[in-house]
């Protein structure tokens, strides 16, 4: 028979530990929010080896006295709430006293700390293991923190990790979200000796945007700042002329805590409004500041949540901030498809779809068809995507460029060297998945913070734009690690250039998309598993107008 045994200590502060510490990046987060609540104007942080080597933290916070200090590394010691009311008005990004613990239990952990009333020597505390040594040492005001051979005493959790690049994109990705939404804080990222995020701490959003993204972005924006009813909205909205493929580039933050607030970047989007064309995301930093009590920090173990006790007032507020800091800008933009309606429905081979007669376009996204007693409704966005999906899916199976694995691709064409500037976790994700990339034709070389694009896709004999890279790095950071890369790629080239709400199409050209749509392997849904027709048989006319049987 099972027996419930109590777990010893050291067990149940490993499963602790397991809870706040899970990867490098969440390692980054803790020190990097502990420095923050310090108060750091500068924060620099290091990483060797995507963090499984060293990750280290210096700020110039008001770091620590002795006995605080060797205070700090045990569980649930924290100056930042004393008790249960604390908790419902949080104000701090830290407050559950596990982050040094757990770190320590999970990798050798020194912390390095001066308090301005110190006196001449600072305090260095350093566990390793079950041993704890607190000396004295000479620092400046605040605190260093370093992380070594981190889950090396765990390694079936090392085991789980994703590659060190994946792993390190995450860490940059985790980092550039403080820096943005903390532009008076001077942030620095260094990788394996290499300054790959670097911004000026000014108080300026466009001058942490530029940091971040680059010239060309930070140029192409307007700054909001706005309240209503005690909701304060600050940060930078770039304009709709230049946008991304998923969300991810829309960086939120909540009373300073950086996170991935759904009812926030809902409301930015809706602030954009048909600005923004179907199917792409606003490249934007928002900070939403409101009253402790007004949200709750403390619902979800990794602190990656937040839930706001009126939601609506919130969304309201950034709506109304967005739309209108949006009003006044200049956000004429032109768009152009890369694939082409003609060269996707050129050489349609056998169709089940060829006695289907289209009856017309319904606003400017439908297409009604008429099939034998049906009536056939075709999203044309969808229908696209899957016949541009299928073609590029033959194109890489048939041949064409090979790149390094041997391995055939689509066609690549060579352009001058052209200069795009990412952010480091995209570099890093780019630097992952290079053959991937160049099997869709995609070649680049490294140029420090940024790439050297010198070879684009050529689908079709369309020729794609270095930007496109940007797209392709979206669909592969977008959720875990893929399965099959290159496939999420392919889908990714098919939905960007595909038809979409607005584009008129003329009977004939409507015609020659159902036509093609039916050629397809899979005809009924496009790459990502949505529908491409819905059917509506005559019988269901009749019941809906009441009459006892069909014309027939």
């Amino acid at each position: 028979m099972t027996r419930i045994t109590e777990l010893d200590t050291e067990t149940v502060e490993r499963i602790a530990a397991g809870e706040v510490v899970t990867r490098p990046a969440s390692v980054v987060v803790e020190l990097v929010e502990n420095a923050l609540d310090a108060g750091a104007e500068s924060v620099e942080i290091t990483i060797e080896n995507a963090g499984l080597d060293l990750i280290r933290v210096a700020d110039d916070g008001h770091g620590m006295a002795r006995e605080d200090a060797a205070l700090s590394v045990e569980r649930h010691t924290t100056s930042k709430i004393s008790g249960v009311a604390d908790v419902e008005r949080i104000s701090t990004l830290g407050f559950r006293g596990e982050a040094l613990p757990s770190i320590a239990h999970a990798a050798r952990l020194e912390l390095t700390t001066k308090h301005e009333e110190s006196g001449v020597a600072g305090t260095r505390v350093v566990v390793d293991g079950d041993e704890k040594r607190v000396t004295a040492a000479g620092r400046a005001v605040g605190t260093t923190v370093s992380v070594r051979d981190l889950f090396e005493r765990i390694p079936a959790r090392r085991k789980s990790l994703a590659q060190p690049k994946r792993e390190f994109a995450r860490v940059s990705e985790a980092v550039t979200g403080y820096a943005l939404t903390h532009p008076a804080v001077r942030f620095s990222l260094t990788h394996d000796g290499r300054s790959v995020v670097s911004t000026p701490g000014s108080g300026s959003y466009t001058d942490a945007v530029l940091g971040v993204y680059g010239r060309e972005t930070a140029s192409e924006s307007t700054t909001v700042e706005h309240r209503t009813d005690g909701v304060a909205v600050r940060g930078l909205l770039v304009y709709p002329s230049i946008t991304r493929a998923n969300p991810t580039h829309v960086t939120t933050a909540v009373n300073g805590r950086t996170l991935r607030d759904g009812t926030i970047r809902g409301a930015i989007r809706e602030g954009y409004g048909s600005l923004l064309p179907d199917g792409r995301h606003p490249v934007a930093v928002v900070d939403v500041s409101l009253p402790p009590e007004e949200v709750n920090a403390n619902v979800h173990p990794a602190k990656e949540a937040v839930a706001f006790h009126d939601p609506d007032a919130v969304a309201s507020a950034v709506e109304r901030a967005v739309s209108e800091a949006l009003s006044t800008e200049d956000l004429s933009r032109t768009a152009d498809l890369a694939l082409d309606l003609d060269a996707a429905v050129d050489d349609v081979g056998e169709s089940a779809f060829e006695s289907i007669a289209v009856i017309g376009q319904f606003r400017e996204l439908y297409l009604l068809c008429e099939a034998d007693d049906d009536l056939l409704v075709v999203d044309q966005h969808a229908a696209h995507e899957r016949i541009n999906y299928e073609r590029l899916r033959a194109a890489v199976g048939d041949g064409g460029s090979d790149d390094e694995t041997g391995q055939p691709g689509v066609e690549s064409a060579d352009i001058e060297p052209r200069r795009l500037p990412l952010t480091a976790s995209e570099a890093a994700l780019a630097e992952t998945h290079r053959d991937d990339l160049a099997a869709v034709g995609f070649r680049f070389e490294t140029d420090g913070a940024s790439l050297r694009v010198t070879g684009v896709p050529a689908p079709l004999g369309r020729v794609a734009s270095p930007e496109a890279l940007r797209d392709a790095l979206d669909a592969l950071a977008a959720g875990e690690e893929p399965t099959d890369p290159r496939d999420e790629l392919l889908k990714a080239f098919a939905c960007h250039p595909s038809l979409t709400a607005g584009d008129a199409l003329t009977t004939e050209e409507a015609t020659q998309l159902v036509r093609r749509l039916g050629a397809c392997e899979q005809a009924f849904a496009c790459p990502h598993g949505r529908p491409t027709v819905l059917r509506i048989d005559e019988a269901a006319f009749a019941r809906g107008f009441e009459r006892p049987n069909t014309r027939f």
